[in-house]
């Protein structure tokens, strides 16, 4: 069987965890969630097109897709079929049954399967990897564990006195110094569980190459034991300093004992140091918790010579990745929105328009501090200034079609310019029209049909008949038509001026009647 085709934003995923982090492929199929072998398969593919990283920035999805699926490689040959173990085990179990009966049954189902010396093998192999408790050896630079304790930490109200919020306490521990960053935070949600990482980074002056969390929803939308999603905010954050994200299993706090005993280390020594101290913000908690991070880096080991910084500094350190020159900008992401039919897409509230040729398509749009970018098969489309405003529009004229464009530059007096070109009298009419009108716009597709006239009857017939109209004041596209349809404008204009009446102080008027 074909392996399936990953989604192009995993595969360039791969390229740069692989290529441009160096990462192996079971690293990297750790942190996207992907195969191994898929890895190694999609890696092959883009050896064999000449990727790379980074990829050329004009090379969009589409034309990434056919690069690497131009060819699909042979199926790999198929091994021999395994039982179930799990069932194995179990059998195992009740009286009387044996390896060698549980294979005599393995055969009679799979007659061109593993003999019996190979088959107590595999099952031996399955039995080592049953609760099995790995003592895990961490490389220099390569992890950083981040974790909430339960304890929060209070925050009081000045004036009141009472508790305010509860905030939270953020965790980092680095893996082979056991480096450890402590800060207080509002809440477990997005941004500040995001922005709590760019501080930990910048308190570590470097950057580890991978970062395991645990399944909280800020950072994992999905959890799953083996293709959990990543939020894409925390993923770009990922992508920012370059670094690899790895869930832990769930329920399995063996994952990230390392920052276990370092959560364990945070209550101990900061927040039941801190328990009878009120703190009026999150500053001041952070003042006093920078102070007793210092002294918990700085204390000497008790098995082994140094302290955590001492061994930061010594082996971490230049292990680790330098910071990148700009800091990360928060910005949360909606994927997969659907373009409306009139071309825009609503983020936060606010309308903004995209390229008229991507209606009914799926784009994704960030939404960052001050500007919003809306993307297509991981191409930049548009790009806005943020807009408070709730259900209102932004619209780029280029975006739209060419009729809509023209619509859209539509005003009073662009309409009686283009009326202008047929001649003063068209102008005067056009310009009476449209100040009739409670509404200019009112006015618009009347003058744009006396306008078009021309066509049928030539500029100086349609100005004659213009000319007749005003003086009958009559201020609408069907009495100009129907004065051209009748030929009544090559008559003299005297005969059809508006009569006027006299007015003199014996007339009352209808004023006199109101």
């Amino acid at each position: 069987m074909p392996r399936p085709r990953l989604a192009m934003r995993k595969v360039r995923d791969i390229l740069r965890l692989a290529h441009g982090q160096g990462l192996s492929r079971r690293q990297v199929g750790a942190a996207l969630g992907v195969p191994f072998t898929t890895v190694a398969d999609h890696l092959r593919r883009a050896e064999a097109a000449g990727l790379s990283w980074p990829l050329p920035d004009d090379l969009d999805d589409s034309a990434l897709e056919a690069l690497l699926f131009a060819k699909d490689p042979a199926p790999p040959s198929e091994l021999r079929p395994l039982p179930d173990w799990h069932h194995v085990h179990r059998e195992l179990r009740r009286p009387g049954v044996t390896l060698s009966l549980l294979w005599l049954e393995y055969r009679e189902v799979h007659p061109d399967g593993y003999g019996y010396s190979q088959f107590c093998l595999h099952y031996r192999r399955f039995v080592g990897t049953l609760d099995l408790v790995m003592r895990q050896e961490h490389r220099a630079g390569e992890k950083c564990f981040v974790d909430f304790p339960g304890q929060r930490l209070p925050i009081y109200d000045r004036r009141s006195g009472e508790v305010s919020f509860e905030a939270e306490l953020f965790v980092a521990v680095l893996g082979a110094s056991s480096l450890l960053h402590a800060e207080a935070i509002s809440s477990q949600q997005l941004a500040p569980f995001v922005m709590a990482h760019v501080r930990a980074f910048e308190a570590f002056g470097a950057v580890p190459r991978i970062v395991v969390c645990d399944n909280l929803r800020s950072g994992v939308t999905k959890a799953h034991r083996y293709e959990p999603d990543i939020n894409a905010t925390y993923q770009e954050m990922a992508e920012h300093y370059h670094v690899a994200i790895i869930p832990t299993r769930a329920g399995k706090p063996r994952d990230k004992a390392k920052v276990e005993a370092g959560v364990l280390l945070a209550e101990r020594w900061i927040l039941a140091r801190l328990r009878n101290h009120r703190f009026y913000s999150l500053h001041e908690a952070n003042l006093a918790i920078a102070e007793l991070v210092k002294v918990i880096n700085g204390r000497p080991f008790k098995k082994m010579p140094g302290s955590r910084r001492q061994l930061f500094e010594e082996i971490e350190r230049p292990a680790m990745a330098a910071l990148p020159p700009a800091r990360y900008e928060f910005a949360t992401w909606r994927l997969g929105l659907k373009v409306n039919i009139d071309y825009h897409v609503e983020a936060d509230g606010h309308y903004y328009s995209v390229p008229y040729q991507l209606v009914g398509q799926r784009v994704d749009v960030r939404m960052g501090a001050s500007t919003v970018e809306v993307f297509h098969r991981a191409k930049r489309v548009a790009s806005h200034l943020r807009s408070s405003v709730r259900a209102k529009h932004t619209t780029v004229v280029a975006h739209m079609p060419d009729s809509h464009r023209r619509h859209a530059e539509w005003t009073p007096s662009r309409i009686v310019e283009w009326a202008a070109k047929t001649g003063p009298s068209t102008a005067a009419l056009a310009e009476a029209i449209l100040a009739a009108r409670p509404h200019p716009e009112q006015g618009y597709r009347s003058c744009l049909g006396i306008i078009r006239l021309a066509e049928r009857y030539g500029t100086e017939r349609l100005e004659a008949a213009c000319a007749r109209a005003l003086c009958a004041r009559a201020l609408s596209y069907r009495s100009v038509e129907s004065i051209l349809r009748h030929g009544l404008d090559t008559q003299p204009i005297a005969d059809v001026r508006p009569r006027v009446h006299p007015r003199h102080a014996n007339l009352r008027g209808p004023s006199y009647y109101r």
